[in-house]
């Protein structure tokens, strides 16, 4: 069995070239969320107690800091030195840095091994994208990107069962240790993929270094919840080093032969409205994410695993939206699908809003099932729209500016909505005071306070959640304004 030429473009079967990138990207997005079930284990193992919980939680967000920030210079990397070769390379990154995280002995080890894991795994899913477009036929390239992001949406979504059932079978360390056989099968697959180098293009190193500081010193800033209750200085102190670095990175881009964010991408207002409409979806998404386990697990009463059941109807659904997505953009169009998507997202948000204490099936499952449709359904015409808008050698980096906009709008949603949330509840609940007995009160009546009182906390409870709720929808609708301003996609070169 010959390996295909490197100028055979149609050499290799879509299947095949789709299930290598689908993989491939399905296993590094399994990194996002696989160590919220392990995370007890990882503490016993490491010795981190539970009053250092707020630590605990950066060996999640540095890999998402991770995943985001280094995604713009690899893609870039792509466009340049060939897709497959610069994916095979992110592999070994996220090898490394996987298997510094299994063998971790401290806290501190455990999360500089998650950036560098996070730093290969973010690469996979720009990179997967660009192959797609790059080697399979224009009249499929909307259907293999909705393929490759329904795979990252199933690996963020089966994260947290797999991690748990590694954790049951063997330990935490596994999950990481496994991650490596399964890196190699991609590795040694992606020899099969023609590598097409552009002798002519060059990577803006200055300003992809600049990029990646103003991307993590934006995306910290936007992740403190101090960003929206004004009781810190630091998050504005961020932001306005992120905005530095950005005056910074457009000086260096004016004077740059090859700039690493070309000026034909903020001249596309093709590119522009894909972006701004993604940012909103992270928003939308990210609410409807937290709220729907917590909603169950506080004021519904319900156990965590019921919880997880209720948020796996709505992110279950959303790769199939995705690949439905991508098979109906080129015939319907990038915008009437992204609007649809939208809607249904609105639509939704709109119905779960008027939830109350009792919801049940098949109400409760028919409202999550149309929201998450409807973010998978967005997912293809948004990517496509964007790529479309620009040449062959920049889709790379078009492509992680695109998951870069919905990583972002996420951070800056879930700051915005543990921010309002907090201040929201204190007011909802600034008449009710705690019951405590008084002198000579009988048992019933003090039990009849405190049932009050916990009844009418439930009842601010559901009152916020219904409001997150109702947000998400308003954010569905405003998201629609870009969407308005998306074309057609008729590019197919």
């Amino acid at each position: 069995m010959r390996r295909p030429k490197l100028g055979t473009k149609r050499a290799l079967p879509m299947p095949f070239v789709l299930m290598v990138v689908g993989l491939g990207t399905f296993i590094t997005a399994l990194d996002q969320t696989v160590v919220v079930t392990a995370l007890p284990s990882v503490m016993l193992d490491l010795k981190v107690p539970i009053a250092e919980l707020d630590r605990v939680s950066w060996i999640i967000t540095a890999y998402l800091l991770g995943y985001t920030v280094a995604m713009p210079l690899i893609g870039r990397l792509g466009d340049v030195y060939g897709y497959p070769r610069v994916y095979q390379a992110s592999l070994v990154v996220f090898c490394i840095g996987t298997s510094l995280v299994a063998v971790s002995s401290s806290l501190d080890w455990m999360v500089g091994a998650r950036v560098i894991q996070a730093v290969g795994g973010g690469a996979t899913v720009p990179i997967g994208m660009a192959l797609a477009v790059s080697l399979v036929p224009s009249n499929h390239r909307a259907l293999a990107l909705g393929i490759v992001g329904g795979a990252a949406e199933a690996g963020s979504m089966l994260g947290p069962a797999y991690g748990g059932a590694i954790v049951e079978l063997l330990s935490w360390r596994w999950i990481f240790w496994l991650n490596v056989p399964q890196s190699a099968v991609i590795f040694m697959a992606l020899f099969w993929l023609p590598n097409r180098r552009n002798s002519e293009a060059k990577v803006d190193y200055a300003g992809g270094a600049v990029l990646v500081g103003a991307l993590l010193v934006l995306s910290l800033a936007l992740s403190r919840s101090g960003l929206f209750t004004f009781d810190s200085p630091y998050p504005f102190l961020l932001a306005a080093g992120g905005v530095g670095l950005i005056a910074l990175l457009v000086w260096v881009e004016t004077r740059a032969g090859q700039p690493l964010l070309a000026p034909v991408l903020f001249r596309s207002r093709a590119f522009l409205s894909s972006n701004l409409t993604q940012i909103l979806v992270g928003v939308a998404l990210i609410i409807a994410m937290v709220t729907v386990p917590l909603m169950a697990n506080t004021v519904m009463g319900k156990s965590a695993f019921t919880g997880a059941l209720w948020l796996l109807r709505l992110t279950g659904i959303i790769p199939l939206g995705a690949v439905l997505g991508g098979m109906l953009v080129m015939r319907l169009g990038a915008r009437p699908l992204t609007i649809a998507g939208l809607g249904l997202v609105a639509l939704g948000m709109f119905l779960a809003s008027g939830w109350e204490l009792g919801i049940d099936d098949p109400e409760l499952t028919i409202h999550l099932l149309i929201a998450g449709f409807g973010f998978g359904l967005v997912i293809a015409p948004i990517t496509t729209h964007a790529l479309g808008s620009v040449g062959d050698d920049y889709q790379g980096t078009a492509a992680s500016l695109v998951v870069v906009s919905r990583m972002m709008g996420m951070t800056l949603g879930l700051a915005a909505l543990s921010a309002w949330g907090v201040e929201h509840f204190q007011v909802l609940t600034a008449g009710l005071e705690f019951p405590l007995p008084l002198p000579g009160e009988a048992t019933s009546v003090f039990e009849a306070r405190a049932a009050d009182y916990s009844a009418n906390l439930n009842t601010a409870g559901l009152e916020l959640f219904q409001r997150f709720f109702l947000v998400a929808a308003v954010i569905s609708l405003i998201a629609m304004l870009p969407a308005l301003a998306m074309r057609r996609v008729d590019r197919t070169e």
